[in-house]
């Protein structure tokens, strides 16, 4: 999977629930930051399951354990049925990259105060975050997708990013603050919002964290070398159609055509927060 370009920002701000809500100003498309990386800064590799290659310096390599992201550019890429898992070198978390994801550094440095500063780029695909409370204000971990960017400084989350950059944000612990469009609403603990490119976020609603396909019809296509699959997910999942990331409209019903395997096509429902189920669907 490639690395997705970015359509015009959104924000997301996460902060703790005993924390004040931070300010995001979104950065216009095309715009550079001033990036830096620290030499003592680094993501680990803790785990590897399936195909994850490790991005490095331009150079594709297999991802293993130990390996460490310090550099801008530096990242991950996971395939099919694949994911990984990385530790922040301060020990205040962990991030969990799902299958067909793709996440890179974007920037390390100290804050004023002493604390560190961590952004990571995810382009598409799903991510989970276990993070802990900061010590210094000045810390943040912060990732940033297709719709926006999202500052943690303490809590538990997740975000799942579409082809076209619709992301959906899950809190299972602290509070997210998503803006978008010049509007902003608090995702707190068990709330999910979804934020599509152009419009302001969804109102929160209760988290769901539910991998459910509503299968509405599947009828032959294409001489019966292929399907056509209407059906039904919760808008801020993701769908795979033969392990290819499917586009789902912002209201989750979709209908799509796909080529049968064997009489069979293979779907893959992932939350926000990494839940998955997998469907075999048959024709009648």
């Amino acid at each position: 999977m490639g690395f997705l370009s970015r359509p015009k920002l959104l924000s997301v701000a996460i902060a703790a629930l005993t924390l004040a809500a931070a300010t995001v100003v979104g950065v216009p498309a095309g715009r550079s930051r001033e990036l830096q990386v620290r030499p003592d800064r680094w993501l680990e590799v803790r785990q590897v399951v399936g195909q994850v290659i490790f991005l490095q310096r331009g150079q594709r390599l297999p991802g293993r354990v130990g390996q460490r992201l310090q550099q801008v550019g530096d990242g991950l890429q996971t395939g099919p049925r694949s994911r990984s898992v990385l530790a922040v070198d301060t020990g205040i978390g962990f991030i969990d990259v799902s299958e067909n994801t793709a996440l890179r550094v974007q920037e390390m440095r100290m804050a004023p105060d002493g604390g560190r500063v961590t952004r990571l780029q995810v382009s598409g695909g799903q991510a989970r975050l276990r993070v802990r409370p900061f010590n210094r204000r000045g810390s943040r971990l912060e990732v940033e997708t297709p719709a926006g960017l999202s500052g943690v400084r303490g809590t538990e989350f997740g975000v799942s990013v579409q082809p076209d950059g619709k992301t959906g944000v899950a809190t299972l612990e602290g509070r997210v603050d998503a803006s978008a469009e010049g509007a902003t609403v608090a995702v707190g603990a068990n709330l999910q919002t979804l934020i599509v490119p152009g419009e302001p976020p969804t109102p929160p609603a209760p988290l769901r964290d539910d991998p459910r396909l509503d299968l509405v019809e599947i009828e032959a296509a294409q001489g019966g070398r292929a399907a056509r699959i209407v059906g039904r997910i919760d808008p801020v999942n993701l769908l795979l159609i033969e392990d290819q990331p499917q586009v789902v409209p912002p209201d989750g019903q979709f209908s799509l055509e796909a080529p049968l395997r064997n009489g069979r096509i293979t779907a893959i429902v992932i939350t926000p927060l990494g839940k998955r189920q997998t469907y075999e669907l048959a024709l009648p």
